[in-house]
Protein backbone atom coordinates (compact mmCIF):
# COMPACT_ATOMS: atom_id res chain seq x y z
CA UNK A 1 0.00 0.00 0.00
CA UNK A 2 1.31 3.40 -0.94
CA UNK A 3 0.65 7.24 0.48
CA UNK A 4 1.54 9.47 -2.27
CA UNK A 5 3.00 13.19 -0.75
CA UNK A 6 3.43 16.70 -2.82
CA UNK A 7 6.68 18.03 -2.15
CA UNK A 8 7.61 21.86 -4.07
CA UNK A 9 10.96 21.81 -5.26
CA UNK A 10 13.20 24.26 -5.77
CA UNK A 11 12.65 24.97 -9.95
CA UNK A 12 8.71 25.23 -8.62
CA UNK A 13 7.88 21.32 -10.61
CA UNK A 14 5.88 19.42 -8.27
CA UNK A 15 7.08 16.10 -7.78
CA UNK A 16 5.29 13.19 -5.80
CA UNK A 17 7.30 10.74 -3.43
CA UNK A 18 6.08 7.60 -2.15
CA UNK A 19 6.16 6.42 1.31
CA UNK A 20 5.80 3.01 1.95
CA UNK A 21 3.61 0.87 4.39
CA UNK A 22 4.58 -2.34 5.25
CA UNK A 23 2.34 -4.39 4.58
CA UNK A 24 1.77 -8.34 3.96
CA UNK A 25 2.31 -10.16 0.34
CA UNK A 26 3.62 -7.04 -0.80
CA UNK A 27 7.32 -7.33 -1.73
CA UNK A 28 8.48 -4.05 -4.14
CA UNK A 29 7.72 -0.83 -4.27
CA UNK A 30 6.65 1.61 -7.32
CA UNK A 31 6.94 5.57 -7.47
CA UNK A 32 4.73 6.92 -10.30
CA UNK A 33 5.52 10.14 -11.14
CA UNK A 34 2.90 13.30 -11.88
CA UNK A 35 2.91 15.42 -14.84
CA UNK A 36 5.48 18.45 -14.23
CA UNK A 37 3.27 21.94 -13.92
CA UNK A 38 4.31 25.57 -14.12
CA UNK A 39 4.29 27.26 -10.53
CA UNK A 40 2.20 30.87 -10.23
CA UNK A 41 5.42 32.13 -7.83
CA UNK A 42 7.54 31.32 -10.97
CA UNK A 43 7.52 34.73 -12.85
CA UNK A 44 7.86 36.20 -8.93
CA UNK A 45 11.35 38.52 -9.14
CA UNK A 46 12.89 36.32 -6.29
CA UNK A 47 16.08 38.56 -5.84
CA UNK A 48 13.85 41.30 -5.32
CA UNK A 49 11.98 40.42 -2.46
CA UNK A 50 14.96 38.03 -1.82
CA UNK A 51 15.90 40.24 2.18
CA UNK A 52 11.94 41.03 2.65
CA UNK A 53 11.35 36.84 2.48
CA UNK A 54 14.59 36.62 4.53
CA UNK A 55 13.27 39.10 7.29
CA UNK A 56 10.12 37.66 7.29
CA UNK A 57 10.87 34.00 6.79
CA UNK A 58 14.21 34.01 9.02
CA UNK A 59 14.30 31.86 12.94
CA UNK A 60 17.02 34.74 13.78
CA UNK A 61 15.89 37.40 15.68
CA UNK A 62 15.31 40.60 13.83
CA UNK A 63 18.36 43.37 13.35
CA UNK A 64 16.10 46.16 14.04
CA UNK A 65 16.27 48.15 16.99
CA UNK A 66 13.75 50.67 18.74
CA UNK A 67 16.47 53.55 17.34
CA UNK A 68 16.47 52.20 14.00
CA UNK A 69 12.90 51.77 13.75
CA UNK A 70 12.32 55.91 15.08
CA UNK A 71 14.90 56.82 12.13
CA UNK A 72 12.72 54.83 9.59
CA UNK A 73 9.62 56.65 11.09
CA UNK A 74 11.64 59.77 10.96
CA UNK A 75 12.75 59.15 7.39
CA UNK A 76 9.18 58.32 6.78
CA UNK A 77 6.70 60.60 8.27
CA UNK A 78 9.66 63.26 9.58
CA UNK A 79 11.28 64.26 13.13
CA UNK A 80 9.09 63.96 15.94
CA UNK A 81 8.14 67.50 17.81
CA UNK A 82 8.34 67.21 21.47
CA UNK A 83 5.62 69.31 23.44
CA UNK A 84 7.53 71.81 26.02
CA UNK A 85 7.85 70.60 29.52
CA UNK A 86 5.11 72.41 31.80
CA UNK A 87 6.65 74.59 34.07
CA UNK A 88 5.35 76.68 36.83
CA UNK A 89 7.95 79.47 36.38
CA UNK A 90 9.05 80.90 33.98
CA UNK A 91 12.53 80.75 31.80
CA UNK A 92 15.21 82.41 34.11
CA UNK A 93 15.95 86.17 32.76
CA UNK A 94 19.03 87.86 32.90
CA UNK A 95 19.46 91.18 34.29
CA UNK A 96 19.39 94.28 31.43
CA UNK A 97 22.24 95.70 33.07
CA UNK A 98 24.49 94.07 35.82
CA UNK A 99 24.89 96.36 38.65
CA UNK A 100 27.69 95.75 40.35
CA UNK A 101 27.77 94.61 44.30
CA UNK A 102 30.45 95.75 45.10
CA UNK A 103 31.46 99.90 45.20
CA UNK A 104 35.42 100.21 46.75
CA UNK A 105 35.81 103.27 44.88
CA UNK A 106 35.53 105.42 47.70
CA UNK A 107 35.52 103.24 50.30
CA UNK A 108 39.00 101.74 50.10
CA UNK A 109 40.53 105.02 51.30
CA UNK A 110 38.62 105.79 54.45
CA UNK A 111 37.20 102.38 55.90
CA UNK A 112 35.76 103.62 59.15
CA UNK A 113 37.50 101.55 62.04
CA UNK A 114 35.15 98.17 63.91
CA UNK A 115 35.57 99.83 67.78
CA UNK A 116 33.52 102.32 68.63
CA UNK A 117 29.37 102.33 69.27
CA UNK A 118 26.95 100.84 66.66
CA UNK A 119 25.85 103.12 63.64
CA UNK A 120 21.70 103.68 63.61
CA UNK A 121 21.04 105.76 60.68
CA UNK A 122 16.54 106.45 60.97
CA UNK A 123 14.75 106.09 58.01
CA UNK A 124 13.97 109.55 56.64
CA UNK A 125 11.51 109.76 54.44
CA UNK A 126 11.76 113.24 53.70
CA UNK A 127 11.87 113.81 49.81
CA UNK A 128 12.10 109.87 49.49
CA UNK A 129 8.35 109.20 49.37
CA UNK A 130 8.27 107.80 46.46
CA UNK A 131 11.93 105.15 47.04
CA UNK A 132 10.73 101.97 47.27
CA UNK A 133 11.79 99.59 49.98
CA UNK A 134 12.95 96.18 49.52
CA UNK A 135 10.52 94.63 51.47
CA UNK A 136 7.59 96.35 49.34
CA UNK A 137 9.54 95.24 45.92
CA UNK A 138 9.32 91.50 47.07
CA UNK A 139 6.46 91.46 48.14
CA UNK A 140 4.81 93.17 44.50
CA UNK A 141 6.91 90.53 42.38
CA UNK A 142 6.28 87.24 44.36
CA UNK A 143 6.03 84.37 41.35
CA UNK A 144 2.46 82.82 40.94
CA UNK A 145 3.40 79.94 43.00
CA UNK A 146 4.40 82.42 46.27
CA UNK A 147 1.13 83.86 45.37
CA UNK A 148 -0.91 80.44 45.34
CA UNK A 149 0.46 79.15 48.67
CA UNK A 150 0.63 82.68 50.39
CA UNK A 151 -3.36 82.71 49.52
CA UNK A 152 -3.94 79.10 50.74
CA UNK A 153 -2.47 79.55 53.93
CA UNK A 154 -4.60 83.15 54.09
CA UNK A 155 -7.80 81.08 53.96
CA UNK A 156 -6.82 78.39 55.85
CA UNK A 157 -5.84 81.00 58.83
CA UNK A 158 -9.04 82.68 58.02
CA UNK A 159 -11.42 80.02 58.02
CA UNK A 160 -9.62 78.72 61.75
CA UNK A 161 -9.49 81.82 63.15
CA UNK A 162 -12.30 84.36 61.37
CA UNK A 163 -11.66 87.14 60.05
CA UNK A 164 -10.86 89.10 62.93
CA UNK A 165 -9.17 86.78 65.03
CA UNK A 166 -6.31 86.63 61.80
CA UNK A 167 -6.36 90.40 61.94
CA UNK A 168 -5.40 89.95 65.71
CA UNK A 169 -2.60 86.69 64.55
CA UNK A 170 -1.59 88.97 62.26
CA UNK A 171 -0.77 92.00 65.10
CA UNK A 172 0.00 89.85 67.43
CA UNK A 173 3.01 88.08 64.81
CA UNK A 174 4.38 91.91 64.10
CA UNK A 175 4.31 92.69 67.29
CA UNK A 176 6.48 89.92 68.60
CA UNK A 177 9.01 90.42 65.82
CA UNK A 178 9.49 93.66 66.45
CA UNK A 179 10.05 93.01 70.72
CA UNK A 180 12.17 90.39 69.29
CA UNK A 181 14.57 92.88 67.25
CA UNK A 182 14.25 95.49 70.05
CA UNK A 183 15.93 93.00 72.28
CA UNK A 184 18.59 91.65 70.21
CA UNK A 185 19.45 95.54 69.57
CA UNK A 186 19.74 96.52 73.33
CA UNK A 187 22.18 93.41 73.50
CA UNK A 188 24.37 94.32 70.80
CA UNK A 189 24.80 97.96 71.31
CA UNK A 190 25.32 97.30 75.51
CA UNK A 191 27.80 95.01 74.16
CA UNK A 192 26.76 92.07 76.59
CA UNK A 193 26.37 88.61 75.92
CA UNK A 194 23.38 86.63 76.81
CA UNK A 195 25.20 84.63 78.69
CA UNK A 196 26.61 87.06 80.73
CA UNK A 197 23.12 88.96 81.89
CA UNK A 198 21.44 88.27 84.87
CA UNK A 199 18.00 86.09 85.68
CA UNK A 200 16.41 89.75 86.48
CA UNK A 201 17.88 91.47 82.89
CA UNK A 202 16.44 88.43 80.84
CA UNK A 203 13.31 88.56 82.12
CA UNK A 204 12.78 92.02 81.82
CA UNK A 205 11.84 90.90 78.38
CA UNK A 206 8.06 89.95 77.44
CA UNK A 207 7.32 86.96 78.14
CA UNK A 208 6.67 85.90 74.23
CA UNK A 209 9.80 87.14 73.64
CA UNK A 210 11.96 85.61 75.74
CA UNK A 211 11.82 81.72 74.12
CA UNK A 212 13.19 83.70 71.11
CA UNK A 213 16.09 85.33 72.92
CA UNK A 214 16.82 82.03 74.20
CA UNK A 215 16.92 80.35 71.10
CA UNK A 216 19.48 82.67 69.64
CA UNK A 217 21.58 82.77 72.75
CA UNK A 218 24.05 80.38 71.16
CA UNK A 219 24.35 82.54 68.07
CA UNK A 220 25.21 86.02 70.01
CA UNK A 221 28.17 84.27 71.78
CA UNK A 222 29.53 84.14 67.88
CA UNK A 223 28.52 87.59 67.47
CA UNK A 224 30.92 90.67 67.45
CA UNK A 225 32.20 94.05 66.48
CA UNK A 226 29.01 95.10 65.59
CA UNK A 227 28.75 97.63 63.29
CA UNK A 228 25.30 98.75 62.64
CA UNK A 229 21.61 97.91 63.63
CA UNK A 230 18.42 98.74 62.73
CA UNK A 231 19.99 101.17 60.31
CA UNK A 232 18.62 102.72 57.09
CA UNK A 233 20.29 101.57 53.71
CA UNK A 234 20.11 103.56 50.12
CA UNK A 235 21.15 102.23 46.94
CA UNK A 236 21.90 105.74 45.06
CA UNK A 237 22.17 104.39 41.51
CA UNK A 238 18.92 101.65 42.10
CA UNK A 239 17.35 103.93 44.26
CA UNK A 240 15.85 102.05 46.56
CA UNK A 241 16.45 101.34 50.50
CA UNK A 242 16.10 99.19 53.39
CA UNK A 243 16.56 98.81 57.29
CA UNK A 244 19.06 96.11 58.08
CA UNK A 245 18.65 94.60 61.26
CA UNK A 246 22.51 94.24 62.09
CA UNK A 247 26.01 94.45 60.42
CA UNK A 248 28.49 92.72 62.49
CA UNK A 249 31.42 89.80 62.20
CA UNK A 250 29.83 86.19 62.78
CA UNK A 251 32.63 84.24 63.82
CA UNK A 252 34.96 86.60 61.95
CA UNK A 253 33.68 87.21 58.79
CA UNK A 254 31.65 90.54 58.60
CA UNK A 255 28.34 89.68 57.57
CA UNK A 256 25.18 91.77 57.13
CA UNK A 257 22.45 89.77 59.83
CA UNK A 258 18.91 89.76 59.64
CA UNK A 259 16.91 87.93 62.17
CA UNK A 260 13.68 86.16 61.55
CA UNK A 261 11.38 84.43 63.81
CA UNK A 262 9.21 81.51 62.49
CA UNK A 263 6.52 79.31 63.94
CA UNK A 264 8.14 76.44 62.09
CA UNK A 265 11.38 74.97 61.91
CA UNK A 266 13.67 76.16 58.57
CA UNK A 267 16.54 73.87 58.78
CA UNK A 268 17.53 74.88 54.99
CA UNK A 269 18.50 77.97 53.34
CA UNK A 270 15.50 77.05 50.37
CA UNK A 271 13.03 77.11 53.30
CA UNK A 272 13.62 81.13 53.77
CA UNK A 273 11.70 81.49 50.75
CA UNK A 274 12.92 85.47 49.41
CA UNK A 275 14.58 86.09 52.78
CA UNK A 276 18.53 85.48 50.81
CA UNK A 277 17.48 88.33 48.09
CA UNK A 278 16.09 90.43 51.04
CA UNK A 279 19.92 90.50 52.81
CA UNK A 280 21.89 90.40 49.21
CA UNK A 281 19.37 93.78 48.46
CA UNK A 282 20.55 95.14 51.96
CA UNK A 283 23.86 94.45 51.38
CA UNK A 284 24.32 95.77 47.63
CA UNK A 285 22.70 99.02 49.03
CA UNK A 286 24.55 99.54 51.79
CA UNK A 287 28.27 98.99 49.69
CA UNK A 288 26.37 101.95 47.32
CA UNK A 289 25.66 104.31 50.29
CA UNK A 290 28.21 106.71 50.91
CA UNK A 291 27.50 106.94 54.50
CA UNK A 292 29.50 103.34 54.99
CA UNK A 293 33.06 103.42 54.40
CA UNK A 294 33.17 99.47 54.35
CA UNK A 295 32.07 97.06 52.38
CA UNK A 296 30.12 93.78 53.09
CA UNK A 297 30.44 90.51 50.98
CA UNK A 298 28.66 88.19 53.03
CA UNK A 299 25.19 87.32 54.60
CA UNK A 300 23.42 85.28 57.95
CA UNK A 301 19.87 84.80 58.11
CA UNK A 302 19.30 83.90 61.56
CA UNK A 303 15.62 82.12 62.09
CA UNK A 304 14.64 81.89 65.82
CA UNK A 305 11.79 80.15 67.74
CA UNK A 306 9.06 80.86 70.50
CA UNK A 307 9.67 77.34 72.25
CA UNK A 308 13.38 78.28 73.14
CA UNK A 309 14.81 75.83 70.48
CA UNK A 310 18.60 76.38 68.81
CA UNK A 311 17.88 78.91 66.33
CA UNK A 312 18.98 77.59 62.56
CA UNK A 313 21.76 80.05 61.34
CA UNK A 314 21.80 79.88 57.32
CA UNK A 315 25.55 81.53 56.07
CA UNK A 316 25.63 82.96 52.96
CA UNK A 317 28.43 83.29 50.90
CA UNK A 318 30.46 85.92 49.17
CA UNK A 319 29.74 83.39 45.64
CA UNK A 320 25.84 83.08 47.03
CA UNK A 321 25.55 86.49 47.77
CA UNK A 322 26.74 87.06 43.94
CA UNK A 323 23.58 84.59 42.94
CA UNK A 324 20.93 86.72 45.17
CA UNK A 325 22.04 89.90 43.85
CA UNK A 326 21.78 88.89 40.40
CA UNK A 327 17.92 87.82 41.59
CA UNK A 328 17.42 91.08 43.59
CA UNK A 329 18.63 93.06 40.00
CA UNK A 330 15.26 90.89 38.04
CA UNK A 331 13.09 91.30 40.60
CA UNK A 332 14.28 95.07 40.97
CA UNK A 333 13.71 95.42 36.99
CA UNK A 334 10.28 93.40 37.09
CA UNK A 335 9.03 96.45 39.71
CA UNK A 336 10.31 98.82 37.63
CA UNK A 337 8.70 97.48 34.76
CA UNK A 338 5.19 96.99 36.76
CA UNK A 339 5.16 100.69 38.00
CA UNK A 340 5.61 102.04 34.86
CA UNK A 341 2.73 100.70 33.11
CA UNK A 342 0.46 100.86 36.04
CA UNK A 343 1.67 104.59 35.51
CA UNK A 344 1.35 104.53 31.33
CA UNK A 345 -2.42 103.07 32.57
CA UNK A 346 -3.21 105.64 35.01
CA UNK A 347 -1.91 108.47 32.45
CA UNK A 348 -4.00 107.25 29.68
CA UNK A 349 -7.62 106.76 31.98
CA UNK A 350 -7.04 110.33 32.44
CA UNK A 351 -6.64 111.80 28.59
Amino acid sequence: MFIFKRVVCVGGTIVPQCTALSVSNFSAYRCVRSPKRNSPYSSVDSERYSSLVKSVMSSRVSSQTPETLQAEDEHVYGPVVKAPTPSSRPEMRVPKTLHPFLHFQETLQAEEPESGPPVRILLNRAGRSSVPSVTRILQQTLSPEQIFYLERWKRRMIAELGEEGFKEYSQKLFRQGRLFHSAVEDILVSGATWKNRNPPETSEYPPEVQGYMESISHVLEDVGAVRATESTVHHDTLNYLGIVDCVSRYRGVLCVIDWKTSEKPKPFLSNTYDNPVQVAAYAGALNNDGNYKYQVENGLIVVAYKDGSPAHVHQLSSELMLKYWTTWLIRLEEFTEQRSSHASSAFEQKR
